[in-house]
């Protein structure tokens, strides 16, 4: 069983930066890959990034170059790092891990943005 925390949502205005971050509760070592995801009112949860063991990133093609993601093995965290954030960029950001092939999932931070 994993437990993941997500924190650091908020409202921000077009144009600003906030950094999310997952806790996990068990080392990132076993955790296979680490990842962020979206909802928007309506939609489809989308992936926003991942980051797997070995380091390897992957980005939504809307985010990149604008959100960074990362890890802090000591701390056993996922960052995610959003500049130039976008009034599209306003949804529920859940924080993903998979372990032993198993997906689990946190209970998500609002991120609104206003024009």
């Amino acid at each position: 069983q994993v437990q993941l925390v997500e924190s650091g949502g908020g409202l921000v205005t077009t144009g600003g930066s906030l950094r999310l971050s997952c806790v996990a509760s068990r080392s990132m070592s076993t955790m296979k890959t680490m990842g962020w995801y979206r909802q928007a009112a309506g939609k489809e949860r989308e992936l926003v990034a991942s980051i797997t063991r070995d380091g390897w990133t992957n980005y939504a093609d809307p985010v990149k170059g604008r959100f960074t993601i990362s890890k802090d093995y000591a701390a056993n965290t996922v960052y995610l790092q959003m500049n130039s954030l976008k009034p599209e960029d306003s949804a529920v950001y859940y924080c993903r891990g998979v372990v032993d092939y198993r997906a689990y999932w946190g209970q998500g931070t609002q991120v609104t943005v206003s024009s």
